[in-house]
C-alpha cells in the first residue's frame, strides 16, 4: 500500500466530503498496518442500461482507492431497482420490473471494468441478502429509523410540504441501502452529492448492529452537456440518459468525440475537472478549443482506446474544422408513398429525430441542411427520388435514398 499520507492527497482529490475524515486517516492508518485493505462500497442502481461520463466521476474515485490498494465492492442494486430511487425527486420513481433490472445489471457488470481493477473487484448484488427476508426482518429493519428521521432528507421533505404523495416503499428505499454497508461490512461507501443522507444511514445502521460505521465519501454531480452560464453561474440539470444530455461511456468514439467538443465552453470546464486525469493539459480560459479537444481526446482513450481517439479527432476535423464530409455515410433506404414527403417528417421517419415535433423544430432552429443547404420550413416538400444527403445539427448526417 501507498504511505497513508499519499492516499489521503490522492483521496481527496475531487472529492466534496469526507465523513468524518479522522475515521478514514484511522482505517488507512490501521489497513497499512494489518495489510488488509478496506472494503470501499459503490452501489448503483441498474435504472438504465448504460454508464456515462456523469456515473464516472465517483467509479473514478473508486478506481482511486483500488490504486491505494484497497477492496471495490460495486454493488448492484438489483432489488432497490424494484423499489426506486427517490433521491432528488420530485414525484414517485416508477418502479423497474425483474427482467429489467436482470438485463440493465448485465450491461453494468460490463462497462464497470473499462475503469475498475477486476482483480480488486468485487461484484455484489443486494438480493443477495435482501431476498432472503421475511416479513419479520423487514419490520425489525424499519424499526430502526424513524418516520421523523427520513422527513429529514430533503426531496421527502419537499414533497411533505408540497402534498405530494410518498410511497411507504419509498422509505424503505434508503433503509435498504443502509442495510447493504451492515451486511457487506463497508470500511467506506461512495456516492454522489444527492446521495448523502442515505449513506449516512448506514453508518447509523452499522451502529445499530455493533458494527464500526463507515466513512461516507461524496462526489459532485456532473451536469448534462446542455447546461449553461447563468449570471456567471453554471445551470443545468445533472447528467441524465432520460433527459437526453447524457455522453455514454460505450457511445461510439466518433459520436463522443463529437458530444464532448459540442459542449459550451463553461461546461467543457466543469467536465476537465470532474473527468480529467491529465498531468498537463492547455489551459481552458485561455484555448478553449484546444482545451475541448485535449479532453475530448483523453476521455475517448480512457474508453475506446488511443487509435480510435485519433481516428475520432482526425474524423472530426474533416468534417468540421475543413468542411468535409465524413468518409463514410450511413444510408437509410426510403419506400415511403407519394411523390414527395415534407423533409421534417422525412427526418422522424427516418429516425434522424425523436419525433414529428422534434424534427419541425431542428428545421426551424435552423438545424437541417439539404444537399449542404440550410432549410427552416418544415413543410418544405422533397421529391421522393434518387437521393438526399440530410446533415441533422453537428453530428448527424446520412443520405436517404428512395426507392
Amino acid at each position: 500500500m501507498r504511505p497513508v499520507q499519499e492516499q489521503l492527497a490522492i483521496l481527496r482529490r475531487g472529492a466534496v466530503e469526507l465523513i468524518p475524515e479522522d475515521d478514514l486517516v484511522r482505517k488507512l492508518e490501521r489497513a497499512a498496518q494489518s495489510g488488509k485493505p478496506l472494503r470501499v462500497k459503490l452501489g448503483a442502481d441498474p435504472s438504465a442500461p448504460d454508464l456515462h461520463l456523469g456515473h464516472t466521476v465517483v467509479l473514478q474515485k473508486l478506481r482511486d482507492f483500488q490504486d491505494c490498494g484497497h477492496l471495490a465492492i460495486f454493488l448492484i442494486g438489483d432489488f432497490t431497482g424494484m423499489i426506486g430511487d427517490p433521491s432528488g425527486r420530485s414525484e414517485t420513481r416508477k418502479p423497474l420490473d425483474r427482467h429489467q433490472v436482470v438485463a440493465n445489471a448485465e450491461t453494468y457488470k460490463k462497462q464497470v471494468f473499462k475503469i475498475l481493477d477486476p482483480s480488486r473487484t468485487e461484484v455484489r448484488f443486494n438480493s443477495e441478502w435482501m431476498g432472503d427476508m421475511v416479513a419479520a426482518d423487514v419490520v425489525r429493519l424499519t424499526a430502526q429509523y424513524t418516520v421523523a428521521r427520513l422527513l429529514e432528507r430533503d426531496d421527502f421533505a419537499r414533497r411533505f410540504r408540497e402534498n405530494h404523495p410518498i410511497g411507504l416503499h419509498e422509505f424503505l428505499y434508503p433503509l435498504v441501502q443502509g442495510y447493504d454497508s451492515v451486511a457487506l461490512a463497508a470500511d467506506v461507501e461512495l456516492g454522489g452529492t444527492d446521495q448523502k443522507f442515505n449513506l449516512l444511514v448506514g453508518r447509523e445502521l452499522q451502529k445499530a448492529a455493533g458494527q464500526e460505521p463507515q466513512v461516507v465519501v461524496t462526489m459532485p454531480l456532473l451536469e448534462g452537456t446542455d447546461a449553461r452560464l447563468v449570471d456567471g453561474k453554471l445551470v443545468g440539470q445533472k447528467m441524465s440518459k432520460s433527459l437526453g444530455n447524457a455522453i455514454g461511456i460505450d457511445e461510439a468514439p466518433d459520436e463522443m468525440y463529437g458530444k464532448i467538443m459540442a459542449i459550451s465552453d463553461e461546461t467543457m470546464r466543469r467536465f476537465i475537472a470532474l473527468l480529467s486525469r491529465a498531468e498537463t493539459r492547455p489551459d481552458p480560459l485561455t484555448a478553449p478549443m484546444a482545451a475541448k479537444q485535449a479532453l475530448a481526446a483523453e476521455l475517448v482513450g480512457r474508453y475506446h482506446g488511443t487509435d480510435a481517439a485519433r481516428e475520432s479527432a482526425e474524423a472530426f476535423a474533416r468534417r468540421f474544422q475543413r468542411g468535409q464530409l465524413p468518409a463514410e455515410i450511413p444510408e437509410i433506404r426510403w419506400n415511403g408513398d407519394g411523390k414527395t414527403i415534407w423533409v421534417s417528417r422525412l427526418i422522424a421517419e427516418a429516425g434522424l429525430a425523436k419525433s414529428n415535433s422534434e424534427a419541425r423544430r431542428l428545421v426551424v432552429q435552423g438545424g437541417v441542411r439539404i444537399d449542404g443547404q440550410s432549410v427552416k420550413d418544415p413543410q418544405l416538400e422533397i421529391s421522393c427520388r434518387g437521393a438526399v444527403l440530410l446533415e441533422i445539427g453537428k453530428r448527424r448526417i446520412a443520405r436517404v435514398r428512395f426507392d
